[in-house]
């Protein structure tokens, strides 16, 4: 669900989807002057070549964005086949002015106004087949009438359509994570989920998924992957593995209707991210103070690694500490967390706090989130952590310390969220754990 790029490359597959044939990757700008080469006549106007390659661009991208054939497990981005796609002929010669039409506008693509993903701009040739969308024919004859590329665009399309113009390009990562998600995982990736599950549940009432996208998976998101494990026929464990992952994914297309010219559409609000997705020198903030939080705690088992003041601002000892930390385990050290980083910060915290003992870990985030419905010491130690500090804060209210993440708990735990300005949601992620810990510290002692 985030922003359309243009992808370097795109894997074509030689056939229909199901038939056993070749694969092949080529640049996209390449896959683009091959398909126009392949499906319209060069010496058509200029303005009738723009559309069509406007219409053919934006299609491409559409299969790359909505993961539609990643999503069913096929190894490609898209097929040869018209009956499916558009066509691809593998070596074909190129017209030179159709490549040079391309190179200007290769990283364009057509959106619906208020919509952020590449339109399912679909076409047909007009004369032996007919479609909802443009008529390559038609556009031949619209061009002759003086009509301009964006002025077909809008006979065949509407006039509700914009062009995205200059598109950044880059490597396209899988929507997939890499890695499992769980009851108390955190991070965008799991917001992503709750969003893709509670619009599915507007079809599919028996997941009863909740409209907040907290970013953390609680009790009722666990629910949620469980029932719908359950309906699409799935192991109903509530872990989102890949499978899961893009079973919800294709769900999520159709309900929405992303592969279609009449689709829901993806609004930017929709697409609008909770953490950053590269976190770098300059940035500040709450996702800014997980990441020292998770360096800081490493730091204490690795000497070659230093000690990270936990402020929220990205400078230059937070950018230390993560080359550091991508140096030790073989990564790219950029100084620069994108998502590779996270995943293997996250995966170390995890295998370094398991390695303690229990009285040991006890006074560190356990790297998952603690919700209504959990059990156990760690709670008890939020509960204790509450209860000394409602003693000397009056907003708070103090809690029954029984080890039970209930209401009560909930409540004084977004009570205390409140008094401290960080996110609210009743839930204890690592942000709120070390409020917790700092002010009880400050305070009690």
């Amino acid at each position: 669900m985030a922003t359309p790029i243009i992808p370097n490359y795109i894997t074509v597959h030689l056939g229909s989807p199901k038939t056993n044939a070749r694969n092949v990757t080529l640049s996209f700008r390449d896959y683009v002057k091959n398909v126009t080469s392949s499906e319209i006549y060069p010496t058509w106007p200029e303005a009738a070549l723009r559309a069509n390659i406007y219409v053919i661009t934006t299609f491409a991208l559409n299969r790359v964005f909505t993961e539609h054939y990643r999503a069913q497990g096929y190894p490609f981005d898209i097929t040869s086949s018209t009956s499916y796609d558009q066509a691809f002929v593998e070596g074909r010669d190129i017209f030179a002015n159709i490549s040079k039409l391309v190179d200007e506008q290769y990283n364009d693509y057509i959106v619906r106004r208020g919509q952020i993903q590449p339109m399912h701009s679909s076409y047909c040739n007009g004369t032996t087949s007919v479609c909802a969308g443009l008529s390559q024919w038609g556009s031949y004859y619209l061009a002759n009438q003086g009509y301009t590329a964006y002025r077909i665009l809008q006979y065949y399309y509407g006039n509700d359509i914009d062009l995205v113009l200059n598109a950044p390009q880059g490597n396209v990562r899988e929507s997939y994570g890499g890695y499992l998600l769980r009851r108390g995982s955190i991070g965008e990736d799991v917001r992503t989920l709750q969003k893709m599950l509670g619009r599915i549940s507007r079809n599919f009432p028996a997941v009863t998924a909740t409209d907040v996208n907290t970013g953390i998976l609680d009790a009722d998101t666990e629910d949620a992957v469980r029932t719908f494990q359950k309906t699409f026929g799935l192991i109903a464990d509530g872990i989102v593995g890949r499978e899961t992952w893009y079973r919800i994914v294709t769900i999520y297309n159709a309900v929405k209707r992303l592969g279609e010219l009449d689709s829901d559409g993806i609004s930017a609000s929709e697409a609008q991210e909770l953490y950053n997705r590269n976190l770098k020198v300059g940035n500040l903030g709450q996702e800014v103070r997980i990441l020292q939080q998770y360096l800081d705690f490493i730091s204490l088992f690795y000497p070659s690694m230093d000690r990270v003041t936990i402020d929220g601002i990205f400078g230059a000892e937070t950018e230390r500490a993560v080359r550091a930390f991508q140096q030790r385990y073989g990564l790219t050290a950029d100084g620069v967390v994108g998502r590779n980083t996270w995943n293997w910060l996250q995966s170390a915290y995890g295998e370094l706090y398991n390695s303690l003992t229990p009285a040991q870990a006890l006074p560190y985030y356990p790297n998952y989130a603690l919700s209504p419905g959990n059990t156990g010491e760690r709670v008890r130690r939020i509960q204790t952590w509450l209860n000394g500090l409602s003693r000397h804060i009056s907003s708070l209210p103090s809690v029954t310390v029984d080890g039970v993440y209930g209401q009560a708990t909930a409540a004084a735990v977004t009570a205390f969220q409140r008094w401290a300005q960080v996110p609210i949601s009743g839930e204890i992620g690592p942000l709120t754990w070390n409020a917790l810990q700092k002010a009880y510290s400050q305070y009690v002692g």
